[in-house]
């Protein structure tokens, strides 16, 4: 599932309104962190992640690993923050940010 340019280009439209709604910390992936993620992913579809993880390289490898592990699609990620999509078939459209705005593009 690779996204293309037009699509990773209206994510991060998208995605720069969102607030992150998963932190991962110095602890690391645990079950609770993978459930929580992939509970995130299928109710919203695209998320915004906090690695509050100070050192660069540790954030890339614990990026690659989420990633891998909640068979996601990394859009972008800007310092400290990543934007992850994994589309849902059957997604709520109350819930889904892509559905909720789809038209936005960053206009207000």
């Amino acid at each position: 599932m690779s996204l293309s340019q037009a699509q990773k280009k209206a994510f991060r439209s998208i995605g720069h309104h969102l607030n992150p709604v998963v932190t991962v910390s110095e602890n690391g992936v645990s079950e609770n962190l993978l459930a929580e993620l992939s509970r995130a992913l299928n109710d919203h579809e695209l998320i915004k992640v906090k690695l509050a993880i100070t050192e660069r390289d540790d954030r890339v490898a614990m990026l690659n690993e989420l990633v891998a592990d909640s068979n996601a699609e990394l859009v972008q990620t800007i310092g400290k923050m990543a934007l992850l999509y994994r589309r849902n078939p059957k997604v709520n459209p109350k819930l889904s940010n892509i559905t909720r705005f789809e038209n936005h593009h960053g206009r207000h």
